[in-house]
């Protein structure tokens, strides 16, 4: 997830740096649970906890943003795809995909994404009022600096594909329900989502710097195949997040001390 600077703290999301190893001596303390984690592995010791965020559409959406590979490890995006900013994981099924679906589309306006990559989407919703715009800025107000925020993330195997998902059905497109900024849809269809209490993910942070913020993660456990030509498509017509290419990634959080037990 991207950076995010308000006058007492830096709330990052984004472009993540390699998750150094550490050593029981060297592990952060004192903080709450951290992300992005193995969402198979429930097992976790962190004693802090805090009150889950509510559902989505008790929320206001403030940020739609994507990451090359996926943050997360699960059930469906199992392949590890190396250390460092460009590292995370990939979909299962990355070397199963056909010469029609890895076929080059040209020139894109959305940037660091290709045929065949695998790519985290994160919704961000926050207990503020506010308007979605640039950043994640959007998710804070002057009165409201300090909110709940929720995370809904979706990992897609990208295709050059018109029949795979379209992301735009899944954009904002100045959607409102009951008087709140939404989705115009979530993903449905891959897997119930694994909820658990976490943390704001970024390349200041290892599991030797933690993050001192609290967020609510739902991510669904299988990848679904996505059009590339989606993703060019929200870029092109300027969506309002002004996202025109995709993000690093943070390496896995694995120390079960860093880590809440996932019920």
């Amino acid at each position: 997830m991207k950076p995010l600077t308000t006058p007492t703290f830096a709330l990052v999301f984004s472009c993540c740096l390699f998750a150094t190893a550490a050593t029981a001596e060297t592990l952060c303390t004192g903080f709450g649970p951290q992300t992005p984690r193995d969402i198979s592995n429930k097992a976790g010791t962190n004693p802090r906890t805090f009150t889950l965020a509510p559902d989505a559409t008790k929320m206001n959406l403030c940020d739609i943003h994507t990451h090359t590979n996926a943050e997360h490890k699960g059930p469906g995006f199992t392949v590890f795809a190396g250390g460092g900013e460009h590292g995370g994981f990939k979909c299962n099924e990355t070397d199963q995909l056909t010469e029609a679906e890895l076929e080059d589309p040209g020139e894109l306006a959305y940037h660091g994404v290709k045929p065949g990559d695998t790519i985290e989407v994160h919704w961000v919703y926050t207990s503020c009022d506010g308007i979605p715009g640039p950043g994640l800025g959007s998710c804070l107000s002057d009165t409201c600096a300090n909110p709940q925020l929720r995370v809904e993330a979706q990992v897609f195997l990208v295709v050059n594909d018109p029949k795979a998902l379209d992301f735009t059905d899944f954009a904002y497109e100045d959607n409102k329900v009951n008087g709140l900024y939404q989705a115009k849809a979530l993903p449905t269809g891959t897997g119930e989502p694994v909820r658990f209490a976490g943390s704001t993910t970024g390349p200041s942070y290892t599991q030797e710097v933690c993050s001192p913020l609290q967020v609510t993660w739902s991510v669904r456990p299988q990848c679904a195949k996505l059009d590339i030509n989606s993703l060019n498509r929200w870029a092109k017509n300027g969506n309002i997040f002004k996202e025109d290419h995709s993000h690093g990634v943070r390496q896995l959080v694995t120390a079960p001390e860093l880590l809440a037990p996932i019920d």
